[in-house]
């Protein structure tokens, strides 16, 4: 009854952000024969005409073959007609929807009238018509004055439904397992069914932002949250042209909590920096692309304070301090060659080099701070080498919108990590090391077939995937080392998956359907050194299907109420299975579990939007089922404080809530967004076995806790300038064996438009309120925690067009 309560609450008050409706444009196609004798007749006049009014539209003749094509029409009801000397006026009602870009109307007989037809004249005014499709929200970076000139990461923060977990990971509606695309495809700079790095793509060089909470069958069936497609810019303007820009910043400007004795300073005023360039080529077949952007990010990632307790008495004081400096170098290029009317060709390539240095430090002290029992210091030096190349072409046949598309992409990814650690204990001082290689080599080919038809389309498509990651960990251990240097050595990552998909799309004036089946298989392979002192070779096989189902049913032109189905799945990633212990944190001991299995999701959806003149409003009810929960679960062995944290599979969860966008354009230059989600997340009772370094048994009782966020943004406007202010909060959420505590930050900034440029300045965090707070109970343990990392950050950047 509270969860009821609460959530009808939200509905009324906590409304969402920015669900802005798209403009749909459509392109209509047919063929116009004769009834006697089914010749294809030419130069017969098209005429589109509204249903209500009868206001003209758009018009067209027919060429040779008696085929005709109407582009850029909006969704509405409309009467087309085929008008030509010698035959009878031919009229068909015609809904044009919002699901597909192109519709074939089909065959058009007309019949014999040897009378000539008067000349009649038609005026009258297009009908707007609004693209609100239920299934996806799509964001202009650009309009997001508040994150100029940050990063991916951070512009996605404030997006609806958007909110920050642990670890830098984006949550959609309070899950981290969200697919990250890359200009629709998947690649190692984002992750292969994870999302990394999104901390380091500036939003500079993003057109657009895709989320997509109920994917069809032609998307990967990974990601139960739902995926998150990056677009990158790309102008397509006649002739040379482009855009520099240059963005400063300046971050923790203030101590937000003081250090624990005796260790190096945080980093204070951290200076960023993001020059950006962009050049387009246009020349009639041609075009030609190139874009380059620079990061350089000094932060304070990680001021993290920790307070342990043991059943035993004994208690532990920890702090985790990590200043990073961050350099970034990205450039993507690429060309589109049209050959002709029906075939075109693109190839493109992404480079990605990311150099990490970490310098950080974890003091272990007693209860009372008047001892401390360990100094771990470390330095690690990271280099991330991406590079992607794809390739793609398309044929158009006669009729207008039936394609056919086929791709290639390679991605090459390399991490070289070296960690150096001091450990500085009462008695001794050791030094240890560490040196991971791990190369990811991805190839996919992909084939896709869309065929318009007169109430819809039909999709379908095939795609291979084969993913190799060798990887070698060397452990150089030093005096009276606390490392496990035997758990090193190689491992290989073998994945193979085949997929093939179906979808179909109806629509008419009432009602809109959606159905898709994609079937997967995946055959996966992770060999292990032999001398692993715990694990050994495992790997996993299935063949699944993949339904999603939507059902529409359009009120009228300003209400629709959608219906959704599907079935999703999160196979664990290669550094999820990865062997290796990690020792980042001396106190908290991170391994993977190559015995991790996938989880798979079902997800039902109901959501309603409305529209009126100013604004609009979206509210959507969903619950998903998840069987084989993949969760952190830690425990400590016998006689040591040290907390193994280790992936398992914990059974079966669920997640249920609420979600409501408002978008209100109060006076023509103001508006307000608002944006509230909540949800009750339940994880059933579970027992699970952590194998390393030694096998110990964990139970959990259930685990059920309701949250939600809420935004509000504000955005004035005039002619040239803009002012935005986003506040948002994020309610206590479930963790594995714990909680997190609340969340609530103030965003603001403004732009100015000038002759051939822009000019920004904005502010994250303006009050320095966001903290991570976290609570974990284990057995024999617990601990609680707060991450005083920097949050607080000046921007100011000017773009130059030319």
């Amino acid at each position: 009854m509270a969860f009821k309560t609460t959530l009808t609450l939200l509905f009324c008050f906590f409304i969402l952000v920015q669900l802005r409706a798209q403009v749909s444009k459509v392109t209509l196609s047919g063929q116009v024969t004769s009834a006697a004798s089914g010749q294809a007749l030419p130069f017969v006049n098209i005429v589109l005409k509204t249903e209500k009014d009868s206001a003209f539209v758009t018009g067209t003749i027919t060429n040779e073959l008696g085929r005709f094509s109407l582009p850029d029409v909006k969704s509405g009801n409309y009467r087309i007609a085929c008008v030509s000397l010698g035959y009878k006026e031919l009229q068909k009602p015609i809904t044009v929807g919002t699901l597909s870009p192109f519709l074939d109307l089909g065959e058009f007989r007309m019949a014999d009238d040897p009378q000539n037809l008067q000349e009649v004249t038609i005026t009258g005014q297009q009908a707007e018509g609004v693209d609100d499709k239920l299934d996806r929200k799509t964001f202009n970076i650009g309009r997001n004055v508040s994150q100029s000139g940050g990063s991916v990461l951070q512009a996605l923060k404030n997006l609806p439904g958007v909110t920050a977990g642990e670890d830098g990971k984006v949550l959609l509606r309070g899950s981290d397992k969200v697919a990250i695309l890359v200009d629709g495809r998947q690649t190692a700079l984002t992750g292969f069914g994870s999302q990394t790095s999104l901390d380091n793509i500036p939003a500079s060089a993003i057109e657009r932002i895709e989320i997509i909470h109920n994917p069809s069958a032609r998307y990967d069936a990974n990601g139960n949250a739902g995926i998150i497609n990056i677009i990158y810019k790309k102008e397509k303007q006649e002739g040379f042209n482009g855009k520099i820009g240059m963005a400063a910043g300046l971050g923790a400007l203030w101590v937000r909590k003081e250090n624990l004795p005796d260790i190096r300073p945080q980093y204070r005023n951290t200076l960023k920096l993001n020059p950006s360039i962009a050049l387009n080529y246009k020349k009639k077949k041609v075009n030609v692309f190139f874009q380059g952007d620079y990061l350089h990010t000094p932060t304070l990632n990680k001021n993290e304070f920790v307070d342990r307790y043991y059943d035993s008495g004994d208690t532990v004081r920890q702090q985790t301090k990590r200043n990073r400096s961050t350099n970034v170098v990205t450039a993507k290029t690429g060309a589109d060659w049209t050959f002709d009317e029906r075939n075109a060709l693109s190839v493109s390539a992404l480079f990605s080099s990311e150099k990490i240095l970490d310098r950080g430090d974890e003091p272990f002290f007693n209860a009372n701070l008047t001892r401390r029992n360990q100094l771990w210091q470390f330095l690690e030096d990271e280099l991330k080498t991406t590079l992607t190349a794809s390739a793609s072409y398309q044929h158009k046949y006669a009729q207008p919108g039936r394609l056919l598309n086929i791709g290639l992409n390679y991605t090459f990814h390399r991490e070289n990590e070296q960690y150096f650690f001091t450990n500085i204990m009462p008695d001794f001082t050791g030094k240890d090391a560490f040196k991971l290689i791990s190369d990811e080599n991805v190839f996919d080919f992909n084939a896709d077939y869309i065929r318009p038809l007169r109430y819809g389309r039909l999709e379908g498509g095939l795609k291979l995937r084969r993913r190799f990651i060798p990887t070698n960990m060397q452990f150089f251990p030093g005096l009276n080392s606390p490392i496990d240097s035997l758990a090193g050595g190689w491992a290989d990552y073998k994945e193979t998956i085949p997929a093939v998909y179906g979808n179909y799309v109806f629509e008419n004036r009432n009602f809109e359907v959606e159905a898709g089946l994609r079937v997967e298989y995946i055959n996966l392979r992770y060999d292990v050194n032999p001398t692993h002192p715990t694990y050994h070779s495992d790997g996993y096989t299935y063949a699944k299907p993949f339904p999603n189902v939507r059902f529409a049913y359009k009120i009228d032109d300003h209400n629709k109420l959608s219906l959704f189905y599907n079935r999703r799945v999160d196979r664990p990633n290669e550094v999820d299975i990865r062997i290796f212990p990690k020792y980042d944190d001396a106190g908290i001991i991170k391994i993977g579990n190559p015995a991790l299995k996938p989880q798979f999701t079902s997800s039902w959806e109901a959501g309603y939007k409305t529209s009126w003149t100013n604004g609009s409003l979206y509210a959507a009810l969903y619950r998903k089922q998840i069987n084989g929960t993949i969760i952190r679960i830690g425990t400590i062995v016998s006689g040591s404080t040290l907390i193994y944290n280790i992936f398992q599979n914990a059974g079966k969860s669920y997640n249920t809530g609420g979600e409501l966008v408002l978008q209100q354009d109060l006076a023509p230059w103001f508006s307000v967004n608002v944006n509230g989600n909540i949800y009750k997340n339940t994880v059933n009772a579970f027992s699970v076995e952590n194998l390393y370094p030694v096998k110990s048994k964990y139970s959990s009782a259930k685990q059920t806790l309701t949250s939600g966020s809420a935004k509000v943004s504000a955005l004035l406007k005039s002619k040239k300038t803009e002012v935005q202010v986003v506040a948002i909060y994020q309610a206590p959420d479930i963790v594995p064996q714990g909680r997190t505590g609340y969340r609530f930050s103030v965003d603001a900034g403004a732009k100015r438009q000038l002759p051939k440029g822009e000019l920004f300045i904005n502010a994250t965090d303006l009050f320095g309120t966001l903290v991570i707070r976290k609570t974990v109970y284990g057995d024999g343990f617990h601990y609680t925690s707060r991450d005083y990392y920097e949050t607080q950050l000046v921007r100011a950047g000017y773009s130059f067009k030319f």
